[in-house]
């Protein structure tokens, strides 16, 4: 074999030079990268791994790109659509329909629970008067009726305190009344123990009763059935409002259905798919059930407010002012001027001025009541209380000319006597107001009752048909996604 001769390369990076060799420039020597402190010799650090929501939205990027995957999306944003309406209707409706619900049995009973309050202690008030302008012959009808309206008072307050939240401030208001009642009977007891022993003292008693029911108690009442009555409406707020949010979807799902379908036509030239077809009648039943039964329900509540809960406050409004204006009546004869009240330059007679106030009141309010009847059943007992109360008007003018007078007998059996009285008029005013109140309150019930039943079944049957509709849109899908198998 022949010899082979190597030739050893100088290891230096200077470039050789020599007869015939071009000179190059000396490159110089370039240090080694430098590795990892923890990496491995000759391994490469590993890149952090990309998030789910990326890798997921470059896969949904891929499959738009064809018609399968696009069928797929279309599918799945039809379903999430029509769901997405039914739940939203539901949780709406069931709202609504709670509010309803509420303004039926308990807010409007309980704002007149409130009511019946005020007017009890009121009633009792003036029966406790009456009862002492009796002196010791007090009959046994004005003590039954005092007793009555305490009783009522203290139900109406036991129930009141049950249906409310202890931290609220109807719980606080319903226990100063708890408090106060008890004193007040306990000064009433007093007055009348005093009068039939004929001791004027009694006078006083009664009258700083009346001081505390008037400045303490009524007030408190009041107070109450204000706060009832703001709950009432909030009730109504809750529940007349349209449900635009669902509304809106509905109105977005069958969009959507129809440019599904739309675009199912372009590309197969088939009129019909059935899938989608009854996913969009699903959807358009759950809508027009939505738009009209709320439609209803809002017009049935509204028509409970207008013609019943209006017609109702102020009912009661009259009906207390005529308890106040009676309770006036009989402690200015009770009083016999010991009470005054300057108005501007004149002086008045306390209570009679109180009286004049609480009849003006009276008649303001059987106005009102008049122009919001809107049946001659509802009409009629308003027209009479107001004919009562001119009568009323009358004879207490005629009572008290007898006692400015100075012949107190004779202005007594006017306003507690036997005949043609004061009190005969303010208890036909009290039937007939008694009367227009019961009216109403079967208005309110019937119109308020017919608002509810309109929204009976709507959330459960939206969620429902929800469900249905967004299986026929993944079965209509899927039925397109098979041609491609």
């Amino acid at each position: 074999m022949g010899e082979v001769t190597v030739t050893h390369l100088p290891t230096s990076s200077t470039p050789p030079t020599g007869p015939g060799l071009p000179t190059l420039p000396a490159v110089p020597a370039q240090p080694a990268p430098a590795q990892p402190p923890h990496a491995p010799h000759g391994r490469r650090e590993p890149q952090p791994r990309r998030t789910a929501f990326a890798e997921g939205l470059d896969r949904l990027r891929a499959a738009a790109t064809t018609e399968p995957g696009r069928l797929r999306i279309i599918g799945a944003l039809l379903a999430l659509l029509v769901v997405a309406f039914g739940a939203v209707t539901a949780w709406q409706m069931t709202d609504r329909a709670a509010a309803a619900d509420d303004v039926l049995t308990s807010s409007q009973p309980l704002s007149s629970d409130a009511a019946d309050i005020y007017r009890s202690l009121a009633d009792a008030n003036t029966a406790a008067s009456s009862g002492f302008l009796a002196g010791g012959q007090e009959t046994a009808a004005s003590r039954d009726r005092y007793e009555k309206d305490i009783r009522t008072a203290a139900e109406k307050l036991v129930n009141a305190a049950a249906n409310s939240d202890p931290d609220s401030p109807s719980a606080a208001t319903i226990a100063k009344l708890n408090r106060l009642l008890p004193e007040y009977k306990g000064l009433v007891e007093r007055a009348r123990t005093y009068n039939r022993q004929g001791f004027p003292v009694g006078g006083a008693y009664l009258r700083y009763a009346n001081e505390k029911m008037h400045k303490q108690m009524l007030p408190a009442a009041e107070e109450l059935y204000k706060k009832e009555n703001q709950r009432l409406r909030a009730d109504y707020a809750d529940a007349t409002p349209y449900p635009w949010g669902a509304i809106a979807l509905g109105i977005a799902a069958l969009a959507a259905l129809a440019w599904a379908q739309h675009r199912n036509y372009q590309r197969t030239n088939r009129v019909l798919n059935h899938g989608l077809v009854a996913a969009t009648a699903t959807a358009t039943v759950v809508l027009l059930w939505l738009v009209v039964g709320h439609s209803l329900a809002r017009a049935g509540l509204n028509d409970s407010y207008d013609h019943g809960v209006r017609s109702l406050n102020v009912l009661h409004d009259a009906r207390i002012a005529s308890l106040k204006a009676r309770g006036n009546e009989n402690l200015t004869l009770v009083a016999r001027g010991a009470e005054t009240k300057k108005v501007g330059e004149d002086t008045y007679d306390a209570y009679d001025y109180d009286f004049r106030t609480d009849i003006a009141a009276l008649g303001t309010y059987l106005a009102d009541a008049a122009k919001l009847a809107d049946d001659p059943s509802g009409e009629q007992p308003v027209t009479a209380a107001v004919g009562n109360m001119t009568e009323w008007k009358k004879r207490h003018t005629a009572a008290r000319e007898q006692d400015e007078n100075g012949n107190y007998q004779q202005a007594l059996d006017k306003v507690i006597g036997t005949g043609k009285t004061t009190g005969e008029c303010f208890d036909s005013v009290d039937e007939n107001l008694r009367t227009a109140l019961a009216h109403e309150e079967t208005e309110f019930k019937r119109a308020a009752d017919d608002g509810r039943d309109a929204l009976t079944g709507l959330s459960a049957g939206a969620a429902v048909l929800a469900v249905l509709g967004a299986a026929g849109a993944v079965l209509g899908i899927g039925r397109r996604l098979s041609e491609y198998r």
